[in-house]
């Protein structure tokens, strides 16, 4: 699942917090508002942190729990295995079978399912709010008690394998995405695939998925999002009595190696089978712990946001040199990422030309103070988007959660203000900053006659990578 960024959800209410105990649970502390603001948090004695979004538009719920685990903390020859255990979580536990858990999520008319990044490990489940403790005893058990078969194992990892042929090795984009970020990123563990290097894959063994398991799916390492049609004082309990019980471990350290700043312009070509002559640029940027970020979530919109954007107005309709060019920037991966430009040439147009017309519109952005008109223009369309998903719990959950990951949740108070407070001086100053040469990594993709290429009519690139079961 592609994930737009946080320039979707909530209000602008600002949110002003209350360190409190709840006397009942003794176990539990949380953080709650004083205005009425339904949201709050509460971390369990097991180190487990909840966070809770009442919302009473229609009597459903969605019940997430996100692992604080990726790709970024996997090993050299061992890629992969971050996805490769969402998938085995769905094989069963000692208490429930993989059949009994799909039975009681559907026979309680809910839906279930999963996703791997980078950054993470998500698992949700969306059912109607009285059935809420459902999804929480299923979860709580399998953080503990999952099982680890061989030939399930042997399975799942063909299942991987095969998706990642699917996927990648047929999507000429997918390949020249997984091969910019390896080129990108050469100490930073952003540099292999959320998925995988297919040798690493073929070598996993259920050792090394069960070793995993009992090092990164621990309360202390994860946390539990609820946002719904629930009351907390009922629902507290019941998270209580599934999670409450699970022992403490220490959360494992996420630190990993540091990329080193980029001293010169990386390039690329790969030549294989395909269909359109396709271009990417990575800029490497900073995330929302540096206040560049917003100014980075602009520029992306002034670049790229719809049918009045500059790369729109300027590449595809006024030049005629690309089918479609976009730009794509996670504001809230863990650590740093890139600011990607990705383009596919026009039939009978080339890509030097190409690159040559985005980097114009680099300088421009570098050269030209935004008009005022443009910038509110791009600053509504994003606090548009941010009001308007808020009709979706699963959607709301799912900002609160990426929030937390890169550094709290509390941070979507932050977006809007910080949205409108970017200058055109902002604008000019970050452009100068990150978008030069020295900086950036460019790959070429150049088609060879097409055999067996699959069709792909969606938009390929994914920058904050993720991978749905």
């Amino acid at each position: 699942m592609n994930k737009k960024k946080q320039s979707v959800f909530f209000s602008t209410v600002y949110w002003v917090f209350l360190v409190a105990a709840l006397s009942s649970h003794p176990s539990v502390s949380f953080a709650e508002e004083s205005s009425g603001n339904k949201t709050f948090e509460a971390i369990l004695s097991n180190g487990l942190k909840v966070i809770l979004l009442e919302n009473h538009k229609a009597p459903v719920v969605t019940v997430q729990v996100w692992y604080r685990v990726g790709s970024r903390n996997e090993t050299w020859g061992k890629t992969g295995l971050s996805h490769l255990l969402e998938h085995m979580m769905f094989r069963g536990s000692k208490r429930f079978s993989a059949e009994q858990f799909v039975r009681m999520i559907e026979e309680n008319g809910g839906k279930s399912n999963a996703f791997t990044s980078h950054d993470y490990t998500a698992y949700f489940v969306n059912i109607c709010a009285e059935r809420v403790a459902i999804p929480l005893e299923l979860e709580a058990d399998r953080m503990q008690n999952a099982t680890f078969d061989e030939k399930k194992f042997a399975t799942e990892k063909k299942v991987v394998i095969e998706e990642r042929r699917l996927r990648t090795e047929n999507n000429p984009q997918a390949y020249l995405y997984e091969q910019m970020a390896a080129t990108a990123y050469q100490v930073h563990p952003y540099h292999w695939p959320v998925i995988g290097w297919m040798e690493d894959l073929e070598g996993l063994t259920v050792s090394d998925a069960l070793d995993y398991y009992h090092r990164y799916y621990v309360p202390a390492n994860a946390f539990l999002i609820v946002v719904g049609d629930f009351s907390r004082q009922d629902l507290l309990p019941k998270i209580e009595k599934a999670f409450g019980c699970l022992p403490s471990t220490q959360a494992p350290q996420q630190v990993v190696s540091r990329e080193p700043i980029q001293k010169g312009e990386r390039r690329i070509v790969i030549k294989r089978e395909g269909l359109v002559p396709a271009l990417m640029i990575g800029y490497h940027v900073p995330n929302l712990q540096n206040a560049d970020g917003y100014v980075l979530e602009v520029i992306e919109g002034i670049l790229s946001s719809g049918k009045s954007s500059r790369f729109y107005d300027r590449l595809v309709r006024e030049k005629q040199i690309a089918l479609r060019a976009y730009a794509d920037f996670s504001l809230t991966s863990f650590d740093p990422g890139l600011f990607f430009i990705s383009a596919e040439v026009l039939v009978e147009k080339d890509l030097t030309t190409l690159e040559k017309a985005i980097d114009e519109e680099i300088i421009r952005l570098q050269t030209e103070p935004v008009a005022m008109e443009e910038l509110n223009k791009v600053k509504n369309q994003l606090e548009a988007g941010f009001i308007y998903s808020q009709d979706s719990v699963f959607n709301q959950a799912m900002v609160l959660a990426r929030n937390e990951i890169a550094a709290t949740w509390r941070c979507i108070d932050d977006y809007i203000p910080a949205i409108h407070r970017v200058t055109p001086n902002d604008i000019l100053r970050v452009a100068r900053q990150y978008m030069i040469p020295e900086n950036r990594t460019v790959g070429y993709f150049i088609p060879l006659p097409p055999q067996n290429i699959e069709s792909n009519n969606s938009k390929n690139l994914i920058v904050e990578e993720e991978y749905t079961r």
